[in-house]
């Protein structure tokens, strides 16, 4: 794809425990192409913010709404958000305050949340914050297919804690625009049409998926940081659904 001044800019979100720096290997390979793409910290995962532990999923909304809105205003076109497993639950309540200021929504091993989600209901409230749990545990809940010791070591070293906010807080959406917004599902961890079967049977983590006007899959089988185990093959994903026109 050779990039052109109209071509939207690509914003790279990574999902709990994570800032930009999760996307380091995906951006060399989009910049070899020309592709114009950032990667964003939310509020709550910059390690160095004395107060992260106090923001909550509109502080994140709210993050990706500035960077959307400089965008637009100096290209004068939406922007294409990538989000990534957590990262859905702020990107989808984007999409439902301003889906005109998004051109494409690409979620990697992830999908839009339904209105009343909470990520952990029974988190205690005394508890400040989530730290990134031993692999063996996380294991149970998230595939780490593909990743080596290395990358382990460094997701450990680098993982910053969830803020206890941001994953008590219900999403709520009220805007059935949202489910016009072009969207690419990745599909790691689950082939697309495990997914697809899951959404059609209305099952809690995909139903929402049913309800898109505008989707594609694509299937990058691996596990669930496909940013570490095949960054190549997830920025081509990336670039092919940024050049996509519907």
């Amino acid at each position: 794809m050779t990039t052109t001044s109209s071509s939207p800019t690509i914003i790279l979100i990574a999902g709990h425990w994570l800032g930009a720096w999760a996307w380091d290997e995906v951006l060399e390979h989009l910049k070899t192409d020309l592709s114009r793409a950032i990667a964003l910290t939310l509020p709550g995962l910059d390690g160095d913010d004395p107060e992260r532990a106090a923001k909550t999923l509109d502080d994140q909304a709210a993050a990706i709404l500035d960077v959307i809105t400089r965008l637009n205003d100096s290209e004068h076109q939406p922007a294409i958000i990538v989000a990534h497993s957590g990262a859905n639950a702020p990107v989808s309540l984007v999409l439902d305050r301003h889906p005109e200021l998004v051109h494409r929504v690409v979620w990697v091993d992830s999908g839009p949340v339904a209105t009343g989600s909470v990520y952990a209901p029974d988190l205690p409230e005394g508890m400040e914050e989530l730290p990134l749990p031993p692999f063996d545990v996380l294991a149970q809940q998230a595939s780490l297919e593909g990743l080596s010791a290395e990358v382990l070591e460094r997701f450990r070293a680098r993982a910053v804690p969830e803020p206890g906010p941001v994953l008590r807080q219900p999403v709520e959406l009220t805007n059935d625009a949202r489910r016009m917004v072009p969207t690419t599902l990745v599909c790691c961890s689950l082939p697309s049409a495990q997914v697809l079967e899951l959404a059609r049977a209305g099952h809690a983590m995909f139903a929402e998926v049913a309800n898109l006007e505008h989707l594609d899959v694509v299937d990058l089988p691996t596990g669930h940081w496909p940013m570490w185990s095949r960054p190549g093959d997830l920025a081509k994903a990336i670039r092919s659904a940024a050049s996509r026109t519907d």
